[in-house]
């Protein structure tokens, strides 16, 4: 089994960074992906970005391009997820999730964590 603890959220305020920490334990040969998501209070999860280590590829969602970077030093480190020029609007619980790819942009995400509160005051 695979344990995901995410942590680093906190408050900041308009145009401040964060940097997130997602720590894996048992991670497995059929998760080579890693993953974070959010939601906002009233929407749904969203996809925000993905490191894949097999095949050296980052995706991210097109509203956080340019500002968020995901990362993975090594394969004993953290995932992490740099944010920065944070809005109000990006308040929300983020994710991380650890998976496969499956596909060149698709995965599957077999473990989630419970989340980590990111607050951006206005």
């Amino acid at each position: 089994q695979v344990q995901l603890v995410e942590s680093g959220g906190g408050l900041v305020h308009t145009g401040g960074s964060l940097r997130l920490s997602c720590a894996a334990s048992g991670r497995t040969v059929s998760s080579d992906a890693m993953g974070w998501f959010r939601q906002a209070p009233g929407k749904e999860r969203e996809f925000v970005a993905s490191i894949n280590w097999s095949a050296n590829q980052t995706i991210y969602a097109d509203s956080v391009k340019g500002r968020f970077t995901i990362s993975r030093d090594n394969a004993k480190d953290p995932v992490y997820l740099q944010m920065i020029s944070l809005k109000p609007e990006e308040t929300a619980v983020y994710f991380c999730a650890a998976g496969s790819r499956i596909s060149v942009r698709g995965y599957k995400w077999f473990y989630w964590g419970q989340g980590t509160q990111v607050t951006v005051s206005s």
